[in-house]
């Protein structure tokens, strides 16, 4: 099952790197955005129901439509002060605050673990490892310059604060739902309130741009299907452990395509990680 996790890193990695072209270099409104990027990810979605559809009884009780109104309501607040920030400010100095996510989520989960029985592991031989990666993490995307706490780094820092409670409140009701329903369900709800409260155009959009948004849709699928799994069948912590080396598919993209150089502190940060995820698998 640790396959799971390690394709979700690698698709958050190419997730990532398409949005970021998508945002930067196309100039595209993100409310906009948001709504086109959420009707690729329902449409995305589509195919898979048909084979992995599933919702229990229990999905039904208000508690739990409670609980996944606030899952879409989070997710809202997430994405749309995640793609303020990268609209408006350089994607570089946004990584300290973006890379604080995975932390949350183990804050979170650590957090929740105390109250609710079952759903979120407390073992130190995941937790502690986890954290130390998470903070090496953070350490190799921090430079002096970077540290400039404008309205557009704190909203980043509030985006992963949100991605982070979305997908660890998510855990109380993935059970009554496959990922795949869920998934769709929660982009289906994002998408048509985006649609009525945005009504955007969308016979406006280019064709390349289109393809662009659709390929970050299906590569968003596959990262947030493989989380949900990997939350059900190995843990909160324990994935988001794992998840964590998808920046190393990023440095390695980087490295490969755009001939970016690696300083000493993402090496570092890689070993930490490594090692890490090693240690929690093995022990």
């Amino acid at each position: 099952m640790i396959e799971i996790p390690l394709i979700g890193a690698a698709a958050l990695a190419g997730g990532t790197i398409f949005e970021r072209i998508v945002l930067r270099k196309r100039k595209i409104d993100i409310k906009f955005y948001q709504t086109a990027s959420f009707l690729a990810i329902t449409l995305a979605t589509i195919p898979l129901l048909f084979f992995f559809w599933r919702i229990d009884a229990g999905a039904l009780e208000l508690k739990n439509v409670a609980i996944f109104g606030l899952v879409v309501l989070f997710s809202i607040f997430a994405n749309l002060l995640t793609f303020y920030s990268m609209k408006w400010e350089k994607l570089s100095n946004l990584e300290p605050a973006k890379i604080l996510e995975p932390l949350f989520v183990i804050i979170l989960a650590i957090i929740f673990s105390f109250f609710i029985d079952g759903l979120y592991d407390r073992n130190p031989h995941i937790f502690i490892p986890a954290l130390i990666a998470s903070t090496a993490l953070i350490f190799s995307h921090i430079r002096k310059h970077h540290l400039e706490f404008n309205k557009y780094f704190l909203a980043a820092i509030a985006g992963s604060f949100f991605f982070a409670l979305e997908l660890v409140v998510s855990r109380l009701i993935l059970d009554f739902y496959s990922p795949i329903s869920f998934y769709f369900l929660r982009c289906l709800s994002i998408f048509l309130i985006s649609l009525i409260a945005f009504q955007p155009k969308f016979e406006h959009l280019d064709k390349v741009v289109k393809k662009e948004i659709m390929i970050t849709g299906i590569l968003w699928v596959i990262y947030r299907i493989m989380i949900y799994y990997g939350y059900m069948e190995l843990g909160v912590i324990f994935t988001t452990l794992m998840i964590m080396l998808g920046p190393i598919f990023i440095y390695f993209f980087a490295w490969k395509f755009l001939k970016e150089k690696l300083d000493w502190r993402n090496i570092a940060a890689v070993i930490v990680i490594i090692g890490s995820v090693l240690y929690a698998i093995l022990m």
